[in-house]
């Protein structure tokens, strides 16, 4: 019987799987939107909104907490200063999970957990990737044609 027996092994084992989490935690608050397993996401949810409660307390205790959990100082800066300020008014429920289907090699179900209200910083994130990338294209369509420019003017020459 599995009675008062909480949470997923997911296949590990204790240290692996603590790892594993903290450093999903981490991955989350830093980039707002993670693709893993379903089984990961649901695992994952409630140590990213205990971290946020940490967040929204703010005292020293709190970053000592959270420092002690997450992987980097750079996420436990971001939670305290930009992504726990956002849900101050909030209760709870900071996270979403939504399925994306299955994955092809072993069908395992895969699942985007991300933030709540991160749509703007995303949106503004791709918009920006895709200025950079159209950017870079036009330089290398530049470089191209000079390249193919210069080749036609020695042939003609010769």
């Amino acid at each position: 019987m599995r009675h008062r027996k909480a949470g997923n092994k997911l296949g590990r084992n204790p240290s692996h799987r603590r790892a594993l989490l903290r450093n999903l935690v981490t991955s989350v608050l830093i980039e707002d939107r993670v693709e893993t397993t379903l089984a990961k996401a649901k695992a994952v949810r409630p140590l990213v909104e205990k971290m946020i409660t940490l967040g929204k307390k703010g005292d020293v205790h709190s970053r000592r907490q959270a420092l002690a959990f997450m992987m980097t100082d750079a996420s436990v800066t971001r939670l305290f200063a930009t992504v726990a300020p956002r849900y101050s008014d909030r209760q709870g429920g900071y996270l979403r999970i939504i399925h994306t289907g299955f994955r092809k090699g072993d069908g395992g179900e895969k699942a985007v957990i991300e933030l709540l209200g991160a749509e703007q910083e995303l949106d503004a994130k791709a918009t920006k990737r895709a200025e950079a990338k159209a950017k870079k294209q036009e330089e290398l369509q530049k470089q191209l044609a000079e390249q193919g420019g210069g080749e036609e003017g020695n042939s003609e020459a010769a």
